[in-house]
């Protein structure tokens, strides 16, 4: 049976690829870069672009699974390839940003619950990931200031989030693709612990062996930062998460655990495993 990775090179999806091959799953990882290096050791990766659907059925053609992430430009296409491929399920790397109340107004939560959507709507077999603050996003914020500045910056140090480590929602999408129960469910991914940005910093202060300052910026500077470092879209939901997060305590869980039957990872975890990224 084949399951189709979009976006193989990507934080989560690279994973799902690596977890499936190690099942013994016939895995087709595809890249919009045919040439690009495969996550599966002796298995090419296969040039498919969800913004071409003329690329669509050649990756498609006699899979049944596909791990997809959110593309709203491309998604009627790829439901169309799906169909006429004779898909039978999607994993769709979601997001937390579909549950919030004003997720209208967030252009990441508009992005994923249109994706949503057209799948329910597809009659193809769905299951959902909505996971809230990727761990990986220190990465967005925080990795080019450390590596040349040593220092990170947040609106408030203190503000609480729950990073998901990437490792975690690819152990997730691949029992979700590979084991049964997983039709028609949509689940919420937090962290399993909640910590001020203060606190991760420490963290990968740790991992790389040397101290890192912590400077408290205004919302103007964070938001000029920001621009330097990730896509326009995200910056105003981060400081919204950030502000939230000085108020609300954010929500942790063992989602992980429940649905694989391995713990979830730290930030500690998270910070070892990026060590390099940050030195």
């Amino acid at each position: 049976m084949v399951t189709v990775v979009f976006g193989a090179r990507g934080n989560v999806a690279r994973h799902v690829a690596a977890g499936l091959a190690a099942r013994g799953e016939q895995v087709r990882p595809t890249s919009r870069a045919a040439d690009a290096e495969s996550p599966v050791p002796g298995t090419a990766m296969v040039a498919a672009d969800l913004e071409r659907p003329e690329t669509l059925p050649a990756a498609l053609d006699g899979a049944e699974r596909v791990f997809l992430y959110a593309k709203p430009d491309g998604i009627d296409g790829f439901v169309a390839a799906a169909q006429a491929a004779g898909v039978r399920h999607v994993v769709l790397l979601s997001s937390g940003a579909v549950l919030s109340d004003a997720s209208d107004h967030n252009p990441i939560g508009r992005m994923h619950s249109a994706v949503e959507s057209a799948l329910v709507e597809s009659g193809i077999e769905w299951t959902f990931l909505r996971p809230g603050m990727f761990a990986t996003n220190a990465l967005w914020w925080w990795q080019h200031c450390i590596r040349t500045q040593g220092v990170a910056y947040a609106t408030d140090p203190e503000s609480r989030t729950a990073p998901v480590h990437e490792k975690d929602l690819a152990a997730l999408a691949v029992t979700a693709l590979t084991e049964p129960g997983h039709h028609g469910r949509a689940y919420p991914v937090w962290g399993v612990e909640a910590l001020t940005l203060r606190q991760q910093v420490d963290r990968i202060a740790e991992a790389i062996g040397r101290e890192i300052a912590f400077e408290a910026v205004t919302a103007d500077e964070a938001r000029a930062r920001l621009s330097e470092t990730m896509p326009a879209y995200g910056i105003e939901p981060v400081l919204a998460g950030w502000a939230a997060g000085t108020t609300h305590p954010p929500d942790v869980s063992a989602i992980v655990e429940e649905v694989t039957g391995q713990p979830g990872r730290s930030f500690t975890q998270w910070a070892i495993d990026h060590a390099d990224d940050f030195r």
